[in-house]
Formats: structure tokens, sequence, C-alpha cells
């Protein structure tokens, strides 16, 4: 079990700039040439050895720690800090030919063959025994080196191997409820077992929930979700203990993977000091920015507001899409600047130089193949110099009036549960449609609890929320009751966290707060659209509506104007306390939520932009007296915008007008004093 342990910040000057980079793939020349170019461009930090144990422990506890010694005394002398990894992101073939026992399985109980990455049980005790180990020959010998700056667990959580059907897992399952229920009878209550014949005289008797020849027990599928993440989560802190134990003062961290379904960074976040992250927004997707703000909203929020770092993106091409489209001109720029903008102390990549062979060589890097010839390491040179220019932002926090909630329970509820009315309502579609509508009104998103806190903000959306708990409903109340504004989304307040359906049905613990009552749902069939009218505009509906009954109090907004619902309550108001409660019991396109999100943000009286952008992202950093409020026009269309007068351009200089054009892809980032609320920019006529 991990002690208590004081958060330590990342030991730069500047805002970090650099990526992964794979010194035992080249030669010893190429590395002064990379150091080199690394000067030049401005790099300041790299990521290493990630996957490099083989080269490390070539065989069981024969080390050969000569080649990264040196390199690290390289890239120190040259002025490059270190974000050491403890080479522990995939298992070494020695270990897995001594132990094919801790490989993993899939859901049909068959082991999956070594070739690739992450080839491990994240249960087995013999991993985790080992990753233990190699952890702490890592700290002993390079913990007191002055080049490392932060400790670099494993790779990615959950990329490969998020869930494991093996018979270690099923023993490491079976103590997980034990733990959790405390009694075979506690949990044969909460699984509901008296249906279709299930109930368990022992916990010997459960395994992980295994293909099966129709749909399983639904609470077994949620708690093999929590399982699972909790298993990574264990595997986490076997080296997270170690590295604090030996090396104290150095921060700990390991990458995320933005909106990550199968780990809940919630409880992840409290065990490492720096929030990392990678992201890949798809550029052939012209609104991949929105979801990229939504995902960055979450990194910032998990430590409380606190600055974090973007630690891969691609300078270009990734590789592992169907079609790897590059980032035009320019898009590497607003891309890494976006990241800052919502909260990053930096811009960091995969990869440094690009590699010659291997699963990812067609993955671009910042030295491209072409070496100091190629685009991508021209961009990469013209970005190190601006984000020297944009030093003093670090260390700043985003200020958001608005927060979405984000909820793992409700995630792996409606999406490993194989029973409900409808497979067409998704938790992440719902949450980042939500966020985006909020995003091209002009107010950025921070994430939340379900359980709070909400103090900071004005607006808490509350997309979905299947899975719900009395003290999720008590500490919305108590939010609206102070004045605050709470959006509802559809199915949501539907079960207990045992997945049992709340007495009385939806929105259960939330229905004294909503004022309404949820008396069928009413999935619409496949190609079919219904629409809801909303202040006498015709909204589009599909997959999704609900026959719902408002109380006497509750204010109806908008009714379901086609199919078996017409007439019938679509979208209402409760006011409760000082604030209101909005219920949205259908699911809208994308103009009918930005109508909703029009509606309700102007509720809670905060601005929204007349003209809707969804190229336009503005978002501001602030420290006790200066604001830096970054506007990002992601399209390739120039955008006119009005800023703040007396306003410095760090990127462009003082800003004399009162409005500036955005060109392709084009950023400001504008300093002013801290004086008032969140400056707030419009489309300029």
């Amino acid at each position: 079990m991990s002690t208590q342990h004081t958060a330590r910040g990342l030991r730069l000057d500047g805002l970090a700039y650099g990526g992964d980079y794979n010194p035992d793939q080249w030669d010893e020349a190429t590395w002064h040439e990379d150091i080199r170019l690394m000067r030049d461009a401005g790099v300041n930090i790299v990521s290493l050895p990630i996957f490099s144990w083989p080269q490390l422990e070539v065989r069981p506890g024969e080390f050969e720690w000569g080649w990264l010694d040196r390199i690290i005394e390289l890239l120190w002398q040259g002025g490059i800090a270190i974000d050491l990894a403890t080479a522990t992101a995939t298992p070494p073939a020695w270990l897995l030919r001594a132990h094919p026992e801790m490989m993993p399985s899939d859901d049909r109980g068959l082991p999956l063959a070594f070739g690739s990455r992450q080839v491990y049980c994240p249960s087995s005790p013999i991993w985790r025994a080992h990753v233990a180990r190699m952890a702490r020959a890592m700290a002993e010998r390079y913990g007191t080196h002055p080049a490392v700056v932060m400790w670099h667990v494993s790779n990615e959580y959950g990329d490969h191997t998020a869930r494991c059907w093996c018979p270690e897992s099923d023993r490491h399952f079976r103590r997980w409820l034990a733990e959790r229920y405390g009694s075979i009878e506690a949990l044969n209550q909460a699984w509901g077992v008296g249906v279709w014949g299930q109930r368990y005289p022992d916990f010997e008797h459960i395994e992980t929930p295994k293909r099966a020849p129709g749909p399983i027990n639904p609470t077994q599928l949620l708690d093999f979700e929590r399982f699972s993440s909790d298993a990574l989560l264990e595997l986490f802190r076997a080296e997270v203990d170690v590295l604090r134990e030996v090396t104290p003062d150095i921060p700990v961290t390991t990458n995320f993977m933005s909106m990550f379904r199968e780990l809940d960074y919630w409880r992840f976040a409290e065990a490492e000091d720096i929030v990392t992250d990678d992201a890949y927004p798809d550029p052939a997707d012209p609104t991949s920015h929105r979801g990229a703000a939504l995902n960055y909203g979450l990194m910032r929020s998990l430590k409380d507001g606190a600055p974090w770092l973007l630690l891969e993106q691609s300078a270009s091409a990734v590789s592992w899409r169907d079609v790897n489209v590059p980032k035009a001109p320019g898009k590497m720029r607003s891309d890494s600047l976006q990241a800052i903008a919502h909260g990053s102390d930096g811009a960091m990549f995969f990869q440094w130089r690009q590699a010659q062979y291997g699963q990812e060589k067609f993955h671009s890097a910042m030295l491209g193949h072409r070496g100091e010839r190629s685009r991508t390491f021209r961009e990469t040179r013209a970005l190190g110099r601006e984000l020297r220019a944009l030093a003093e932002i670090r260390g700043s926090r985003v200020r958001a009036r608005v927060a979405v909630v984000v909820d793992w329970d409700s995630w792996w509820g409606e999406t490993a549960i194989e029973s409900l009315p409808s497979q067409r309502l998704s938790w992440a579609s719902q949450v980042r449609a939500w966020a985006a509508a909020s995003f091209v009104l002009g107010q950025p998103v921070d994430a939340v609890r379900a359980t709070g806190p909400f103090d900071r903000y004005d607006v808490v959306l509350v997309p979905n929320l299947y899975v719900a708990t009395d003290e999720q409903a008590r500490a919305l109340e108590a939010f609206v009751a102070a004045g605050g504004t709470v959006a509802v989304g559809p199915f949501s307040g539907v079960v207990d966290p045992n997945e049992a359906v709340h007495p009385g049905g939806a929105p259960g613990p939330l229905r004294d707060l909503l004022g309404i009552e949820v008396d069928e749902v009413w999935p619409i069939a496949d190609g079919l659209t219904e629409q809801v009218q909303f202040d006498a505009v015709p909204l589009g509906v599909a997959h999704w509506s609900e026959w719902i009954e408002a109380g006497e109090a509750t204010q109806v907004r908008a009714q379901y104007g086609t199919g078996e619902l017409a007439g019938r309550p679509a979208i209402t108001r409760n006011s409760h306390g000082s604030g209101s409660a909005w219920y949205v019991s259908a699911m809208l396109d994308d103009d009918g939520l930005s109508a909703v999100m029009r509606a309700v943000l102007s509720d809670a009286e905060l601005p929204v932009r007349e003209r809707t952008a969804g190229d336009l992202d503005v978002v501001t950093r602030s420290d006790q007296d200066t604001d830096w409020t970054f506007a990002i026009n992601h399209g390739t269309t120039p955008l006119r915008v009005n800023v703040p007068a007396a306003a410095v351009d760090l990127l462009g200089g003082e800003v004399r007008e009162g409005a500036i054009t955005l060109e392709r892809y084009g950023v400001a980032v504008l300093r002013t004093p801290r004086t008032g609320p969140v400056p707030f920019l419009t489309l300029a006529d």
C-alpha cells in the first residue's frame, strides 16, 4: 500500500519541449548528431529508454548499463533533461520463456503470443515482482543523476493488455470480489443471482466473465471492468512505491491516453505526481480539436486544475490508423499550442528521430527520415523558438466556468452491458457532443467527478450518469441550491453501483433535483429521426427519446414534435434553491445541442457567442496577476476576432486594434492584466 506523498513538480526552467528518444536504435555517431540538432531545435527534455529492458538486462541478472550511462551523460552535457522510463513497458523474451504463465489470455481463455508489446497479465505476481525489481535497479543507478527530472513508469497502461482472462486473473478477481463484498452471500445479493440461476456457493466458483452462450450477468461485467482497472493500478503502484522509497524527490508519472475507457484516470492520477497525456487528434477530421479540448480539460482536472504535460503527440502522420493522413504545414504548431493553451506546461512528441525499422517506422517524428532537411524538422525548430517566448505562462492555470461530469462507472456500464434498451446511446459520444456544444459557444470545459467539488463553476454538465448514487445526487443538489446550473442528459439515474434499477425507475436519486420521472425509455429505430420543438425551432433527434412526466412546478422547455411522443415533454427546467436543473431526454443532433446549450449557459448568465465558431478555440490561463488568452484558428479559413484593448500578443507583439486576424492555423497568445472575469473573445463583424 502506498503511503502519503506530497506531489512533486517538474524541474525545468521553461516549457518542456522534446520527445521519446530511442538511442539504442542508432549508433553512437548518430547520438552526437541528435544532440546537436536537439540543441538547435530548442529541445530541453527527452523520454528514454521506454522499451529497452531487453537491451539493459540481456539475461536474468546480467545488466549492460554502459550505453545508457553514456547517452544520459551526453544529453546532460548538452543541456537536455531526462524523463527516465523504468523500461518496464514490455517484458524481455527471456522472462516470458521462463514464465509463460504470466502471458495474458483473451476472453476465451486462450493465451496471447509474444511478438508485440505489453505481453503480460497485469495480475501476475511474477510480472509484478520483476517490474518492481527493474524499477529499483533503475532508481538505484540513476536516481541521483542531475539529468533525471521525472520517472516515466511503464508506458500507456492498457493500450494492448487492458483486460485479461487467464487463471491468475481468475484468482485475483476472486480476491478482489471477496474484499469488495466481504461474503459470498453479499455478492449473490448484489449480483441479483436469482435471475437465470447463477447463485454461487463459494468465491472459488467465480471466474472472469469469459465468452458465454448468451448475455452475461451485468453486475459481474461491471465489476470486471472495475477490477481490471484496479489490477493495472496495483501494477503501477508496485513501481511507484519503489521509486518513492529510493528517490522521494523525483516526480513520478505514467502517460495517459486522453479519454480512455479502460482505466479510471481519477484513481490513477491520485497515485502520481504529474499528469501526462498522449494525444493524437486525427488530421483527417476537421473537428478533432473539439475532442482534444475535452481530453485536455480532463487532464488538467485530474490534479485539481494543476498544469499537466503533453508527453506524446505526432509531428505529422501516425502509423496505426487505416489511413494515416499527415498534418498540413502549421497544424503541428496549432495542435501543440492548443495543448499548452489548455493547461499543458510543454509539448512533447513521439518521437525525436523517425525509426528505420519496426512497427512504427512510418510514424512521423520531429526529425524525419530526411534528417534536418525534413519538413517536420523545420517546423520543429520554429516551434521550439516560439515556446521559448511563452515560458512565462509555465505554472499558470486554466480558468473555466463550465465543467462536465466524467464517470467511469457509467461509461463501463453502458459499454460492457449487453442487455440495454439500445446500443446506440453511447456515454462517450454524449460527453463529447455536449462538451463540443459548449466549445463552439466559447466556453471551454473542465472535467469533474459526479461528487464534485463544483465550487469553481457556474454550470455543470451531466451528459449521462447511468450509474448514480445518493452521494452524487446530494452533491449536485447542493450545487444547484447554492445558485449553480446543472444540465442532465438522457438515461441518467438508472441503476445503482450494483447495476440494480433504482426504486421507481429513472432518474432515481436525481428525481427531486430534476422534477421529472421517466415512465419509459423510447429508443428510436435505426434510420428514423424525430423532432423536438424548442422555442418554436425544430431540433433533430436520432436513436433515443423518453416518455417523461414533469412535476407541477417543473417548466417544460421543449416538447416532442413528431412520433409517438409528440406533444409530450422533452426538455425541462426545474428551479431548486437559487439555481436550476435542466433535463434533456433525447439524443439531439449537433445543432440542437448547441441551441439547448446556449439556453443553459445563458440561464447561468455566462456569455456565449452570437455566432458559433467551430474552428475558434479560446481559453485563458492565469496566475494571480496576469491572464494569457490563447486564440487558435483550427481551420483553413482566416478568422477575424475581437480582442481586449492593450493586449500584448506574445507571438506577434502589441495589439493596437480592437480585432486581429487569425490566418490558417493561426495562433495569438494575448497577455493582459487579470482584473475581472475570464476574457471572452467573439468573432468580429
